[in-house]
């Protein structure tokens, strides 16, 4: 029978044994773990970074367009009032001239009445012309006739 060899224990309590000498694995692990760790930290670290340098670049280059554009847009909103402005002012002086066309107008409705009247008062006093030669002239008659 062949027995094992024993392993041997030292003063600081660790053995002799190469499977039972955990400390130089254990921290060789450790520190590639960490390294490992570290470097995915890196690498995800240095991927959002470039994500948000992106999204930054982006945002500022933006914010640059839309400045131009409501620079734009109020310029634009300048001349747009400038030009409601004039239409105001247009359609302010025909309403003006519509009004003093109504005024012609009801000047001229008030012209043509008068001059109805005056043409009906015309037409009447030659009506009674007419009529006073006629009862005239039967009148002389008459009376040239009562004189005999």
């Amino acid at each position: 029978m062949t027995s094992s060899p024993s392993p041997t224990i030292t003063t600081t309590g660790t053995t002799n044994s190469p499977t039972n000498n955990p400390l130089p694995d254990q921290s060789q692990r450790t520190s590639e773990a960490r390294a490992a760790f570290t470097a995915t930290l890196t690498s995800i670290g240095t991927s959002l970074d470039s994500d948000l340098q992106a999204r930054a670049s982006d945002i500022h280059s933006n914010s640059t367009a839309i400045a131009k554009q409501e620079a734009d847009v109020l310029k634009q909103g300048a001349a747009l009032k400038k030009e409601s402005d004039r239409y105001q002012k247009v359609a302010d002086e025909s309403r003006g001239k519509l009004k003093e066309i109504g005024d012609i107008q009801n000047w001229a409705e008030i012209l043509e009445r008068d001059l109805l009247v005056l043409e009906e008062t015309v037409r009447l006093g030659e009506e009674g012309r007419r009529e006073g030669r006629k009862s005239g002239e039967q009148g002389r008659g008459e009376g040239a006739n009562g004189w005999h």
